[in-house]
């Protein structure tokens, strides 16, 4: 599955002329990633290995939230219980993250794990990734080859001196190789980094040679605040390049809250058009309206909602229904007042007190 041989091959960026990438489709339980399959939002669980309540806990709240893949970390052999507890409280497939001990990954096929992510380079020599690779075929169990900057081999780091896009894409190339050599091509990659723009480079240089499905992320993002900037700029402008079939958000907080950010990068890019599309101005002199507090009202009232529609908050009449037009409905703030608006048409004026309420009664009919 290796298109591209060498790496001083030049293609064009498929982002500059607007192509799609086509990937390989690989099934981590019943989820598709690749191909023409939706891209696909994963986590991480952040309990103690030890904590198995807390870790099938946290699982369900996942899932719940919206996560369609989730992965866990397996440090020893005590952590493999994780696998069959997790997986009987959810439906959504599970991921072992395996490191050092390729047993680990061996007995976590056994327990019936959906799919593992390994570095191959930290796991031991050829004959442990054959076993896993032989453990994970015989049960179509796909492996993530995950390349971080922070643990590349230090023959790379020698040849490149510091973990660049181009020796990311190299260290995941050579571990492609790896498993394509012991027969399995039910691979998936992820090539992270914490600077943005070598994360980009790294994928957009992998997409140009291989067609392998690309799991796509900032590592070591930050708290909410710069790592779900960091992940937007990331994430969004690989997608938008027709890069990338599943992404997780890392941030250092709730991994709820990095589904809420997933599906708002998705959502923002029009990748995806489920839920509520909040549209607001920045607000300027002419506004008359607590349109900041009312914005947020909006926003919060509508977290939950699926209807796949564009709903504007808009200041005054000249970001009003003009502007928003293409809205299929929203309000437009006056001096107290507010007008509602659907698809640009007027329907009525009413006071600021009551157009939050007004506004949700009318999405509610929709």
């Amino acid at each position: 599955m290796i298109l591209y041989g060498s790496s001083e091959d030049k293609f064009d960026d498929p982002g500059v002329n607007g192509m799609i990438r086509v990937s390989k489709q690989v099934k981590a339980g019943e989820v598709p990633i690749g191909g023409d399959a939706p891209v696909s939002i994963q986590s991480m669980l952040n309990r103690p290995a030890a904590d198995v309540e807390g870790n099938v806990r946290q699982a369900m709240e996942l899932e719940k939230a919206g996560c369609e893949i989730v992965r866990v970390a397996i440090p020893d052999m005590e952590a493999v219980r994780l696998v069959d507890a997790i997986k009987s409280q959810i439906r959504i497939p599970l991921v072992a993250d395996i490191h050092f001990d390729y047993r680990l990954a061996l007995e976590c096929a056994a327990a019936g794990i959906d799919k593992v992510r390994i570095n191959p380079g930290n796991i031991g020599d050829k004959s442990r990734v054959r076993a896993v690779v032989k453990a994970c075929k015989s049960r179509n169990i796909p492996i993530r080859i995950g390349v971080n900057g922070g643990s590349l081999e230090k023959d790379l780091l020698e040849k490149y001196g510091a973990p660049t896009a181009e020796a990311l894409v190299e260290s995941a190339m050579r571990h492609v190789s790896l498993l394509e050599k012991n027969d399995f091509d039910d691979i998936v990659i992820s090539m992270k980094s914490s600077d943005v723009k070598t994360m980009v480079e790294a994928y957009r240089l992998a997409a140009q040679r291989c067609t392998y499905p690309l799991h796509l992320g900032v590592t070591e993002a930050g708290t909410e605040r710069m790592g779900l900037i960091k992940s937007a700029a990331g994430i969004g402008s690989l997608l938008m390049d027709g890069i990338g079939d599943t992404i997780r958000v890392s941030l250092t907080d709730d991994p709820v809250r990095e589904i809420a950010a997933a599906k708002d990068i998705l959502k923002a890019i029009g990748v995806r058009d489920e839920g509520a599309r909040i549209v607001s101005c920045p607000t300027c002199g002419r506004t008359n309206i607590d349109l900041i507090s009312l914005a947020n009202q909006v926003e919060e009232k509508l977290r939950d909602c699926q209807k796949p529609i564009t709903v504007a908050v808009m200041g005054c009449a000249v970001n009003g229904p003009g502007e928003a037009r293409e809205a299929d409905i929203g309000i437009a703030g006056g001096a107290g007042e507010a007008l509602l608006f659907k698809k640009g048409k007027v329907l009525g004026k009413f006071p600021e007190k009551d157009i939050l309420n007004v506004l949700l009664s009318e999405i509610e009919k929709m």
